[in-house]
C-alpha cells in the first residue's frame, strides 16, 4: 500500500497531466505544508502527521470561508470550498455522528466521567482512539452533548 505522501505525489502528476488546476493547487498546498514542517523540524512525516496537517489546512480554509462570507466574496468562498473538498479526499473515512457518539459514550463509561469537569479525562483517549476519522471540534461538541 502506498504511503499518503506517495499517493499525493501520484495524484499531483495525474492532476497536472489532466489539467485539473484546482486539484493540482490543493495537492501542492498540502505538499508545501509537509515540506515546511519536514525542513523546519528535520523530520520525515508519516501518514498520521500528514492527516493532522490536512485537518489543520481544512480548518484554516473554513475560517477563511467564514471571513469571505461576511465580505460577500462568493468567488473566494467557492475557491476555498473546492480546496477543502480535495483535502478531504486524503483523510480517513469520517465517522458519522452515531459512530462518534458510540465511541465517546464508551469512553465516558470506561472513565466514569459524569460532568463537564471530567471533559479532560475523555478528550485525550477520544482523540487517540478516533485519530483522523473526526476533527477535534466534533469530538469536543459530542462530549459536551453527552456530559452537558
Amino acid at each position: 500500500m502506498m504511503s499518503l505522501k506517495e499517493t499525493l505525489k501520484e495524484d499531483l502528476k495525474t492532476a497536472m497531466r489532466d489539467k485539473e488546476v484546482v486539484k493540482r493547487d490543493a495537492i501542492r498546498a498540502i505538499n508545501t505544508m509537509i515540506k515546511q514542517i519536514e525542513v523546519d523540524n528535520r523530520v520525515e512525516l508519516g501518514d498520521e502527521d500528514i492527516i493532522k496537517l490536512i485537518q489543520k489546512g481544512i480548518k484554516q480554509r473554513e475560517e477563511a470561508i467564514a471571513q469571505y462570507s461576511v465580505a460577500n466574496r462568493t468567488d473566494l468562498v467557492e475557491k476555498e470550498q473546492e480546496q477543502i473538498d480535495i483535502f478531504a479526499l486524503y483523510l480517513p473515512k469520517q465517522l458519522t455522528d452515531e459512530e462518534l457518539e458510540a465511541i465517546i459514550q464508551a469512553i465516558i463509561t470506561e472513565t466514569g466521567a459524569s460532568s463537564m469537569k471530567d471533559m479532560g479525562k475523555i478528550m485525550n483517549p477520544a482523540k487517540e482512539k478516533i485519530g483522523g476519522s473526526c476533527d477535534g471540534k466534533r469530538i469536543n461538541d459530542m462530549v459536551k452533548k453527552l456530559l452537558g
